[in-house]
């Protein structure tokens, strides 16, 4: 009979259905996903950082991804800090739910650092006994790792606290990785200012791995969702983007170029890119971020409400001053607007001095008025091929400039591009670092 023949052959799909929904932590038949997280910076008015990151885990927590194979790394200062009026609780969006429930605190503090984040991406377990939860990215040949890094950055480096990751350390890593056959596909989302620069022109496109930034090489990534209760930014143009187009979408369908185009055409405060083996564009999100379908945290809490347009971006660097000047508009009374329009003016100060810094050692390195105007342009920023000068002149700034407070200052990693321009233009390092030293120097 025609009925009871349908009536099988709907029964057999729908097994077939809850077979594959059983099955969601596999990215194929002998593989697991493993994803590492990363907030790297601290301080209230960097909460945006660890409230993406937060949300990223609700995430892949929600489809299906176990906490075993979710790594994170975070501060862990916001939630409980004496500036969150509303304790333990971390959000997002405007309005949105508590994202800070149940995430993993496995590297807090100062254990947010460059060469620890390396050696839990390679799973050196040896290099991080009795540090944190000790957990590895322990994964094999047919594995599926997804990372995602929420921070400061500037020409070659993601900031990471007090110290950085630069471009060159994280390719070796990767490249090590894939000798050691200890993935099957890597993928990479990063936010961060100028975060193109960690991969454009270094990322080869046959070692399976691939990449997007929330900007090209040259410019700011974008804070946005201001909260007057708290003072401070919810989230990142490019982070919310991806995130809340992975809250609504069936993953198991969407393909990760269909994720990166979304994310691009709405991020309209940056260029958003793609970098490495772009194939890997045509699997689908959910062999990175997993499987599992209807979850009932992104369901009943972020996916089916309406969003908020997230059209009040700010470029990264500039967020202490937008704060500032959004609490001065708010003051209510003379004395609290006095205190405010003081460390207005503290900020613009040094703000001022990074550029006075930075255009004397330009001049003192080139010894010539007309190349330091061309240097100190932001209108011309030379891409980053020179790294044994960089890294040499950087690690000298670094180490001899405290007035710049790098990398923790995002307008001095800002201006980092000069140094680029610099040694492009075949500016000797000893003599930008004798310039550095007489500028800095005591």
């Amino acid at each position: 009979m025609i009925v009871p023949t349908l009536v099988l052959s709907l029964l057999s799909a729908a097994l077939s259905f809850s077979d594959d929904i059983l099955n969601v932590e596999q990215p194929n038949k002998d593989g697991n996903h493993w994803a590492v997280l990363v907030a790297g910076s601290y301080g209230w008015s960097n909460y945006r950082h660890q409230a993406d990151v937060c949300h990223a885990y609700q995430i892949l927590k929600n489809h299906g991804i176990p906490d075993e194979r979710i790594i994170v790394f975070m501060y862990d200062d916001i939630a409980n800090n004496t500036e969150n009026p509303t304790p333990g609780v971390i959000i997002n969006q405007p309005n949105g739910p508590n994202v800070y429930v149940g995430v993993p605190k496995d590297y807090t503090g100062r254990n947010v650092k460059p060469d620890l984040f390396l050696n839990v991406l390679q799973g050196n377990a040896d290099k991080v006994v009795g540090i944190g939860s000790g957990k590895v990215v322990k994964s094999g040949p047919n594995d599926h790792i997804f990372v995602n890094f929420v921070d400061h950055g500037a020409p070659g480096i993601l900031a990471f606290g007090d110290d950085m990751l630069k471009s060159y350390q994280l390719m070796q890593a990767i490249n090590t990785m894939h000798k050691q056959n200890k993935y099957g596909k890597m993928v990479f989302y990063v936010e961060a200012c100028e975060s193109g620069s960690m991969f454009s022109e270094l990322l080869p496109k046959d070692i399976s791995v691939y990449a997007t930034t929330a900007s090209n090489p040259d410019e700011s990534s974008y804070a946005c969702y201001y909260d007057k209760k708290l003072d401070t930014y919810l989230g990142d143009v490019y982070s919310i983007k991806w995130m809340q187009d992975s809250d609504k979408e069936d993953l198991n369908t969407e393909t990760l170029e269909k994720q990166f185009k979304i994310t691009k055409a709405e991020t309209n405060t940056s260029h958003v890119m793609e970098y490495g083996d772009l194939t890997i564009g045509d699997m689908t999100v959910a062999e990175f971020q997993g499987n599992q379908l209807s979850p009932v945290f992104l369901s009943n809490n972020i996916g089916t409400k309406e969003k908020d347009p997230c059209d009040d971006g700010v470029p990264s660097e500039d967020v202490p001053l937008a704060i500032l000047e959004r609490k001065l508009e708010a003051a209510t009374s003379q004395t609290q607007r006095e205190q405010l329009e003081e460390q207005l003016r503290d900020l613009i100060k040094s703000r001022e001095s990074v550029k006075t810094i930075i255009k004397k050692i330009s001049f003192f390195a080139t010894n010539n008025h007309i190349q330091t105007s061309r240097v100190m342009d932001s209108g011309v920023r030379q891409a980053l091929r020179s790294w044994d000068c960089y890294e040499y002149v950087l690690d000298h700034l670094v180490a001899t400039c405290p007035q710049l407070n790098l990398p923790k200052n995002d307008y001095a990693l800002r201006h980092l591009y000069v140094f680029v321009n610099m040694c492009e233009e075949r500016v000797p390092a000893e003599t930008i670092n004798e310039a550095i030293t007489k500028v800095c120097g005591y």
